[in-house]
């Protein structure tokens, strides 16, 4: 499981102030209203910086930073990607899951035989669609509906699918 997870990348700067222009890279951009902190490049750098104002443009967030008043300070970080914490992230309901967590889980059929591994989720406006790699070779682009995913298990790393005719 990823300890944390992309909202948005810096696509350049916003005025002469300090302030960024970022497109957001999550399911609700409006969540940025309630973000205190992001991080840029967790694995190496950790760069935390801490939000003081977030307003929207367009399709774009324009964030400001505490403690960034300058052009010539944010410029460094342009093109970079924004992550939050796994604690800092939106909650999730009942049957919800993050995709950073399903990607890679291996999937099974009713009768317990696995058939492929999860490789993408796509998501459109209806509902989202696993993309599997079977097991023969072929790819699998099953809906994620009541009638499909039976069974989403975290700690054992399976998700038990039913395969509706015609789908492969």
């Amino acid at each position: 499981m990823e300890n944390y997870f992309r909202v948005g990348v810096i696509t350049n700067t916003h005025g002469l102030k300090g302030e960024v222009k970022v497109f957001p890279t999550t399911d609700d951009a409006d969540r940025y209203y309630d973000l205190k902190e992001v991080v840029i490049n967790p694995e190496k750098e950790n760069i935390t910086l801490k939000i003081k104002n977030v307003r929207f443009f367009k399709n774009l967030v324009i964030v400001k930073f505490e403690g960034i008043d300058d052009i010539n300070d944010v410029e460094k970080y342009k093109g970079k990607d924004l992550y939050v914490s796994r604690e800092n992230a939106v909650p999730l309901e009942e049957n919800e899951y993050y995709i950073a967590d399903l990607i890679d889980m291996d999937i099974y059929d009713e009768e317990g035989n696995k058939i492929g591994v999860l490789y993408d989720v796509m998501q459109t406006g209806a509902n989202d669609v696993y993309v599997i790699n079977l097991d023969d070779g072929r790819e699998l682009l099953l809906p994620v509906i009541d009638e499909t995913v039976l069974d989403v298990n975290l700690d054992e790393n399976k998700i038990t699918v039913h395969i509706l005719d015609g789908l492969l």
